[in-house]
């Protein structure tokens, strides 16, 4: 098949389709294959880029000019695992810009390079964005080589050859390898990130599909010790540590492969009227826990500009999303009660018990990037705990 190349192009994405997207490389020089989602966040790239919960995914950002803050080491959401367990490639309209933040330390296009990140700039983003809402979030590869020099036909076949993430557990790659103490507290202008109270009121055991860092911030900020365990560990493990509470943390990859281990020993933690508070993937596997059934979306939500109704309260709060499944609301059972819901699609975005001091949301609720209209949730988990002592 003969395919021509732009003079100067050192960068292409390849779709499953046979379509070939070109520009100019950025970061690391290699390929990539993963799953397309484009993210309507204006702020945070670096944060996105570092959520383990974007594993496997090739994230196109609507907003066009990004790099003008560069990156920190402070910034980095991911606790655990190597730079493969985060986004695999990144797609910009413009090449990168100088930072130019008092904070930074390095420009975006060597940090990528740094992590083995494969990014392409250049591309129209909006056209991109486009076809993903009436096609769906296609398989491709990203590549990067600075002579220009790319086996395309090679590209596509290894495209359509990805099996995709349905059925995939990746939270088992994405977690911590034992458990640790998590000891930061919030960021906050000048003094930076918090230290936490020295007599914590809470001790609260987060099961780590993939967390991020400011979520595990967010909840010492409530005065918790957050004591971070692997995705395998069992109930009865968790349980001995006489936790006030359980978080179930986000993650990467299909929710329904990483429950086959994780959702009996979450049914074990709701059984023992421990209170459990569920975000993302920890959300999803939860609700299967319950009774509920989850789904793949044709285009996900990823963004910090997602509206939710909090249908306990009627107010209508402005969110970080990043996920590529769904729980099916219409399989939603009682004692279920639907507490908040996307108004973006109406899909559902949170869920409480009836009879157990257990909650959860779709959208992640510690906002980085994003609102923190949310960030009231990890106060709701608390009053839980207080409620439970």
């Amino acid at each position: 098949m003969s395919r021509d190349l732009l003079p100067g192009c050192t960068g292409v994405l390849a779709l499953a389709d046979g379509t070939i997207l070109q520009g100019v490389g950025v970061g690391a020089v290699g390929a990539a294959v993963g799953e397309v989602c484009f993210n309507t966040a204006m702020t945070g790239y670096q944060e996105i880029l570092t959520d383990p919960s974007y594993m496997a995914q090739i994230v196109a950002f609507t907003f066009p000019h990004v790099g003008n803050t560069g990156t920190t080491a402070e910034d980095l959401e991911q606790m655990s695992g190597s730079a493969t367990t985060a986004a695999r490639g990144a797609i910009f309209r413009d090449i990168p810009t100088p930072p130019a933040n008092w904070r930074a330390d390095a420009n975006l296009a060597t940090w990528m390079a740094r992590r083995g990140v494969v990014g392409l700039a250049g591309v129209d983003t909006r056209a991109l964005t486009r076809s993903i809402r009436e096609h769906g979030m296609p398989h491709a590869v990203i590549a990067h080589s600075p002579d220009g020099t790319f086996d395309l036909d090679a590209l596509v076949a290894q495209a359509k050859a990805w099996s995709g993430l349905e059925g995939l557990d990746l939270a088992k790659d994405a977690s911590c390898l034992q458990p640790f103490v998590f000891d930061e507290g919030l960021w906050s202008w000048p003094e930076g990130y918090a230290e936490p109270a020295p007599q914590p009121k809470y001790e609260v055991v987060v099961v780590d599909y993939g967390v991020k860092r400011n979520i595990l911030r967010a909840l010492t900020s409530v005065g918790a010790r957050a004591t971070v365990v692997p995705a395998s560990t069992s109930a009865e493990d968790i349980l001995a540590r006489k936790p006030d509470g359980v978080l179930l943390s986000n993650g990467p990859g299909d929710p329904a492969a990483t429950g086959e281990y994780a959702v009996p020993q979450i049914r074990k933690l709701i059984d023992s009227g421990t209170p459990v508070f569920g975000i993302c993937l920890g959300h999803q596997m939860l609700s299967i826990a319950v009774g509920a059934q989850t789904v793949k979306m044709e285009q996900g939500h990823h963004g910090a500009n997602h509206p939710v109704k909090d249908l306990t309260t009627g107010k209508v709060e402005i969110v970080s999303m990043n996920h590529g499944f769904t729980v099916d609301r219409a399989t939603l059972p009682e004692p279920v009660v639907e507490t908040h819901v996307s108004l973006f699609d109406g899909t559902n975005a949170g869920i409480a018990l009836k009879n157990r001091p257990v909650f959860s949301v779709q959208h992640h609720p510690e906002a980085s990037p994003g609102p923190t209209d949310s960030l009231y949730l990890f106060e709701r988990f608390a009053g839980l705990m207080d409620a439970a002592k």
